[in-house]
C-alpha cells in the first residue's frame, strides 16, 4: 500500500475519506475515481490503490497524459476548496536531483500535499541540459530518473525535461501549478526561469532546507578528498580507478598502515587497562581478604596466648596438679599380689646379726609416747654398743 504523509497505514486511499492527514473529502466516490485512473493510465489505477511500496512510480509517455476528460486549468482557490469530480489536481516540480537527498524528498514531499487531492509529475533534466547550463555531475542522467521513481511521494517521472517550461510543455503534460523554493532562479540568460509561471499564477512556493544540498555534499568530499581516497583504496579500488598518482597512491597506503597500527596500538592500551582494573580489583578484594583473616589470626592467639587466654588456665591447672602430686605421692596399688615364699625352699636360718637386729627391732609404736620413748631407747643401745 502506498502512504503518503498523513495517511493511515490500514486504510485504502480510495476508501479512506480523508488524505494528506489535512481533513479533505475527495469529493468523487471511490467508483468514479478507479474509473478515473485507469481511464488516464492502464498502471496509474494500481497506483491509486495504493501499491507504490512495491513498485517504483512510472514514467512519463511520449504523449504524456492520456486521460480522455477535458482539461480546464484550475485556480489556487478551486484547488484548495476541493478538486474536480474528474480528476486531481496536476502539480509538476523539477531539478536536476544529483545525489538525491533528504532535502530534494522533502521538496517533493511539501509539492505533493499542496492539495487535498495531488498528483505530482517530477521532470528531471538530462545530463547535457545539466553540463551545459550548471555543471557536471556525479550520478548520470539513468541514475537520477531511476532514484525519483523510488521516491514514495512522486507519481510520475518525466524524462529529459526542459530547462524553462514552455506554455506547450505545460499543456501536453495537462500540469495546473509548477511547484519550487521561492528564490528566483537565474539560469539561461533569465534572471528566473520561473518569472512566466508566476505572472500566469500557476506558480506554488516550497520550504528549502537548510543544512543539505548537493552542492555541501560535494564540498565535504572535496574538503576530505584524501580521507575519501585512502578508504576507497583501502576497500579495494585501483588508483587508477580514482584518478591518484603513484606517489600519492604509496602515500595513502602508508597513511593507512600507519593508521592500522595506532588502531593496534589503542586496541593494546584498552586491553592493558582493562587487564590493569581487574588485577586492582583482585589485589583489592586479595588484600581485604588478607586482613579479615589476619584480624580472625590475632584474635584466635590473643584468646589462645592473652593474659586471660587458655593456655594460661590450662598452664595453670597443670602445674596445680604437679605441686599437689610432689607434695602427696600415690602409694602402690592395694590390689597389687603379695611376695610369697616359694614352698620347696626351707626357710634358712638367720644368722647371728640378723637374729641380734630382729630382737633389737622395737615394735611399731602405737602412739606418739610410745615413738619417741622406743627412739631413745634405741639410741641408748647404741650408745652401748659404743
Amino acid at each position: 500500500m502506498r502512504v503518503h504523509e498523513g495517511i493511515n497505514n490500514t486504510e485504502c486511499s480510495l476508501n479512506c475519506p480523508s488524505i494528506n492527514g489535512r481533513g479533505y473529502a475527495f469529493g468523487i466516490g471511490s467508483a468514479q475515481y478507479r474509473k478515473w485512473m485507469l481511464q488516464c493510465n492502464g498502471t496509474r489505477g494500481a497506483r491509486a490503490r495504493g501499491e507504490t511500496l512495491t513498485e517504483p512510480a512510472i514514467f512519463a509517455k511520449e504523449t504524456s497524459c492520456d486521460c480522455r476528460a477535458p482539461h480546464e486549468r484550475l485556480t489556487i482557490n478551486q484547488a484548495c476548496k476541493g478538486t474536480p469530480v474528474d480528476r486531481p489536481v496536476r502539480v509538476y516540480a523539477d531539478g536536476i536531483f544529483d545525489l538525491f537527498h533528504s532535502g530534494h524528498a522533502r521538496a517533493l514531499m511539501q509539492a505533493k500535499n499542496l492539495f487535498p487531492n495531488t498528483y505530482l509529475i517530477v521532470g528531471v533534466c538530462s545530463d547535457e541540459l545539466t553540463h551545459k547550463y550548471k555543471g557536471f555531475t556525479v550520478m548520470d542522467e539513468s541514475e537520477r530518473y531511476e532514484a525519483l521513481r523510488h521516491c514514495r511521494y512522486v507519481d510520475e517521472v518525466v524524462r529529459d525535461a526542459p530547462w524553462t517550461l514552455s506554455p506547450d510543455f505545460l499543456g501536453k503534460h495537462k500540469i495546473d501549478f509548477v511547484a519550487h523554493d521561492d528564490i528566483p532562479y537565474s539560469s539561461a540568460g533569465s534572471e528566473d526561469v520561473y518569472k512566466h509561471i508566476k505572472e500566469a499564477g500557476m506558480f506554488v512556493p516550497t520550504q528549502r532546507t537548510e543544512g543539505i544540498s548537493t552542492s555541501d555534499l560535494i564540498t565535504r568530499i572535496v574538503r576530505d578528498y584524501d580521507v575519501y581516497a585512502r578508504r576507497n583504496l583501502q576497500r579495494g579500488y585501483t588508483a587508477k580507478e580514482l584518478n591518484v598518482s603513484y606517489i600519492n597512491e604509496k602515500k595513502y597506503r602508508l597513511q593507512n598502515q600507519v593508521d592500522r597500527m595506532k588502531e593496534k596500538v589503542r586496541t593494546v592500551e584498552e586491553k592493558s587497562k582493562h587487564f590493569v582494573y581487574r588485577v586492582e580489583e583482585k589485589s583489592h578484594d586479595l588484600i581485604q581478604k588478607w586482613e579479615e583473616k589476619s584480624r580472625e589470626f590475632i584474635g584466635n592467639f590473643l584468646e589462645l596466648f592473652g593474659p586471660d587466654g587458655t593456655w594460661k588456665q590450662v598452664f595453670q591447672e597443670r602445674s596445680g596438679r604437679m605441686i599437689s602430686y610432689a607434695l602427696s605421692p600415690r602409694g602402690s596399688p592395694c590390689n597389687s599380689p603379695p611376695r610369697e615364699h616359694s614352698p620347696l625352699r626351707s626357710p634358712s636360718p638367720p644368722s647371728p646379726s640378723s637374729a641380734r637386729w630382729h630382737s633389737a627391732r622395737p615394735s611399731p609404736p602405737t602412739s606418739p609416747k610410745g615413738a619417741s620413748a622406743s627412739i631413745s631407747s634405741m639410741s641408748e643401745g647404741d650408745e652401748d654398743e659404743k
